[in-house]
């Protein structure tokens, strides 16, 4: 098997995995990114932007407070607070 280089080039991006993916990136939005994440090349700027995703999505730790105090299992936001 082998084994996977995690330099990046211009039309592919490694992962520290091993995966590799050939990809074509929208210029401007990666450019925001690593504006945003003043990240420094464009493999940091997708690592990021997976990451922040990745994270965003995960609610997980939320639900597991369900019962705790912190999250009552019949809580309704909209009752309490009519609009």
């Amino acid at each position: 098997m082998r084994k996977s280089k995690t330099t990046a080039k211009s039309a592919g991006v490694a992962v520290r995995s091993g995966a590799r993916a050939s990809i074509v990136l929208d210029e401007r939005l990666v450019a925001r990114v690593k504006r945003l994440s003043r990240a420094k090349s464009t493999r940091e700027a997708v690592h990021v932007a997976l990451e922040h995703y990745a994270r965003s999505r995960d609610y997980s730790k939320v639900l597991a407070l369900q019962g705790t105090g912190g999250v009552f299992k019949d809580y309704d936001p909209k009752a309490s607070n009519p609009a």
